[in-house]
């Protein structure tokens, strides 16, 4: 893409005046109309650069779900900044590993974090500014934001400068700076629009991360298309106060990973059912494998909904889309290509496209791409296939056209020389009505090279043991794909990641330290 498009930040200029009296972003207390949101991210934007900062600096960013998040986003698209988002799950080393690396020279934090806070060398204390209680060394942000002038900074930014550089969430090793440009974003705002029909008049509900890139593309492209996004934190996930939000604000669309789903369905049953969820018209599941009989569950619960599942990367953003009428007739597949976003190989260890039907590395190419790994060549070049990009899922293509990812190419187990796929054990497994969720990995073995060991969460208040699931497998699965040993352990004891991924190298690392 390339051009005069509009970014994030000149859109919200052009809803105010389009759109004077509808509500951008709100949260439970708060609500900010496009004009009041047009005038305080002018003075956030030039409040920033009265710090001293000039475009291209980076911003950290450590902050849970609110509004000020926002804000900090939607300057930077005014005066140049680039923003550096941090997961706020991540504690002190982690933090500073990403703050160094990043060279920010600013930072914008909630109070709660600031213990979590190593020594920052590279952050002067007058560019430290803090969400919340009033903290000695810090700047308020609400007196900063106050301090700015509402005039348009005279910054020029264009569709190719980098907006916002998110780091990778680590599930198989350091967390890499992914950098990203307006114009990867646009894309994407007005991609959705055909893919997803996001118009004027919609209300979003915001859970997810806004420190990840999920957040970033769905919730942010209301904002684009002059609508509401409703913002609520993402440690609090209670599922009747979910219900209860949309009842409320009369929601019509949510971004959920199936974590989030199994919640609201495992919900008290007879106290769900008081709400009224029928606002919500569409709903996205993503960033993990959905079962089919989860699938259902939420259609049934969400009466007349259309549910729509998408495949992405951070690195690649939306790379394919399985749309609501395909669900039953495509159950498992992650869909096609979205519209205009993707072209996709499927290519063997060789760098040869693989036939129809067999598994191969996913490559893809399209508008959303990031620009590069920040101060990593190498690693940028090792991901490219040309200019196909490869986020290590292996996938296959059936006859029809549509995708199916089998599973990462780094979770892979190779026992007795045969693959064997993580996923498709932890779908097997989740089927059985004890079964809350599971994570399979392989560890090693001297007669199979490796051997498939899973670790299993019970439902509340259900049971199963080792051998009951193991013969539940028999006639789910080949004998190479069974487990060979079965973990129980507690929901709090699974490693996710901030948007609900398990990271399997955890779970490795606790076998090879030689923990159950």
């Amino acid at each position: 893409m390339s051009g005069n498009w509009l970014n994030l930040g000149e859109m919200i200029s052009v809803n105010a005046v389009k759109y004077p009296d509808t509500v951008c972003m709100k949260d439970a207390k708060r609500g900010y109309t496009y004009p009041e949101v047009d005038k305080r991210i002018n003075k956030l934007a030039n409040a920033l650069l009265g710090l001293g900062l000039k475009k291209g600096d980076h911003v950290a960013v450590l902050l849970e779900n609110c509004l000020e998040i926002c804000e900090v986003y939607f300057a930077a698209c005014r005066n140049g900044l680039v923003v550096v988002p941090i997961n706020f799950r991540l504690v002190g080393k982690e933090i500073g590993y990403i703050v160094e690396n990043s060279e920010s020279k600013a930072i914008v934090v909630h109070d709660e974090f600031i213990p979590n806070l190593p020594e920052i060398k590279t952050v002067p204390g007058a560019n430290r500014i803090v969400v919340g209680k009033e903290t000695p060394g810090w700047k308020p942000y609400d007196a900063f934001l106050s301090s700015g002038s509402e005039k348009q900074p005279k910054v020029k930014v264009k569709p190719s400068d980098t907006w916002i550089m998110l780091y990778t969430s680590g599930t198989t090793g350091t967390p890499k700076g992914v950098v990203r440009s307006h114009e990867s974003y646009i894309s994407f705002y007005l991609i959705n629009a055909i893919d997803f029909n996001f118009r004027h008049g919609e209300i979003d509900l915001n859970i997810m991360p806004l420190c990840h890139v999920n957040s970033t593309f769905f919730t942010f492209n209301f904002a684009y298309q002059g609508a509401t996004f409703y913002v609520h934190p993402a440690r609090s996930f209670k599922p009747l106060e979910i219900l209860e939000i949309i009842q409320k604000e009369k929601i019509t669309f949510i971004s959920l990973i199936p974590t989030h789903y199994n919640i609201i369905l495992n919900a008290p049953k007879e106290e769900a059912k008081k709400f009224d969820v029928s606002s919500i018209t569409k709903l996205l599941c993503s960033s993990a494998p959905v079962s089919p009989e989860m699938k259902k569950d939420i259609m049934a619960f969400f009466k007349g909904v259309q549910l729509y599942e998408g495949y992405g990367s951070t690195e690649a953003g939306i790379v394919t889309t399985l749309f609501p009428e395909e669900q039953y007739t495509k159950t498992g597949s992650i869909g096609r290509e979205s519209a205009a976003t993707a072209i996709i190989k499927l290519l063997d260890e060789k760098g040869k496209e693989v036939p129809v039907g067999e598994v191969g590395e996913l490559y893809s190419y399209g508008p959303m791409l990031f620009d590069e790994y920040w101060k990593l060549p190498e690693k940028t070049k090792a991901s490219f296939a040309g200019k196909y990009f490869t986020a290590r899922d292996m996938a296959y293509k059936d006859k029809e056209g549509y995708y199916y990812i089998v599973d990462r190419k780094d979770n892979m187990i190779i026992s007795g020389g045969e693959h064997v796929y993580p996923t498709e054990v932890e779908i097997a497994l989740c089927s059985h009505p004890a079964v809350y969720d599971a994570a399979v990995i392989g560890i090693p073995d001297p007669k199979w090279g490796e051997a498939v060991k899973a670790f299993v969460v019970c439902k509340e208040g259900k049971t199963a043991t080792e051998q009951e699931l193991l013969d539940f497998c028999k006639d789910k699965m080949a004998g190479y794909k069974k487990p060979k040993s079965i973990v129980f352990i507690k929901p709090d004891e699974m490693p996710r990641t901030a948007t609900g991924k398990k990271l399997h190298r955890i779970l490795r690392d606790r076998c090879a330290g030689g923990a159950k």
